[in-house]
């Protein structure tokens, strides 16, 4: 056997990179066992992959699941890591501005329990709001705090708030 036969060690991984390569694959997979079904919809996988990642949703005992988590890590081996990884940073991005966007209704409904002018600043950003409704959530939900009641009509304000915002889709930096 000659030299030029045996295999450049720089050209190939080391055993240690290939384990390392393998874990941050057995990682990605364990970040999608963690999505809900939409979520996991949303992101373009391979149909072994997808039944891999529902396996193990499914699965209560630790043992099956740290054996499933390899067995994830394997398939996704066999695939272009790169897209995945992409959709789920898009869905923590969104999730993120959802959060964000939730907050900016919490704030706005504050706003609402200790100003009532505020309810021009909701007309002008939802047309199709309901003021009356509005007003009345806010008239109920200050009593119940004024008698220490549960705040079941605090809530409800938020709810529409928040159905206002979903089916309007006003600017969200405007409030």
């Amino acid at each position: 056997m000659r030299e030029d036969d045996l295999p450049d060690p720089d050209r190939r991984p080391s055993k240690t990179q290939v384990k390392e390569a393998m874990h941050e694959l057995q990682e990605l997979g364990a970040a999608l066992v963690e999505l809900s079904p939409g979520q996991l919809k949303r992101i373009d996988l391979p149909e072994d992959v997808l039944a891999a990642v529902r396996d193990w949703q499914r699965f209560s005992k630790h043992e099956a699941r740290r054996r499933q988590l390899q067995y994830i890590g394997k398939l996704m081996r066999g695939i272009d890591p790169e897209p995945v990884r992409a959709g789920l940073a898009l869905l923590r991005g969104e999730s993120a501005a959802e959060t964000a966007r939730l907050h900016r209704l919490e704030r706005l409904r504050t706003r609402l329990l200790e100003d009532e002018g505020t309810l021009a600043e909701i007309a002008t950003l939802w047309p199709g709001a309901d003021l009356t409704h509005l007003r009345q959530l806010r008239r109920n939900a200050l009593k119940e705090q004024e008698t220490n009641k549960p705040p079941r009509n605090f809530r409800a304000l938020f709810q529409v708030l928040k159905e206002l915002d979903q089916d309007e889709h006003a600017p969200g930096d405007s409030l």
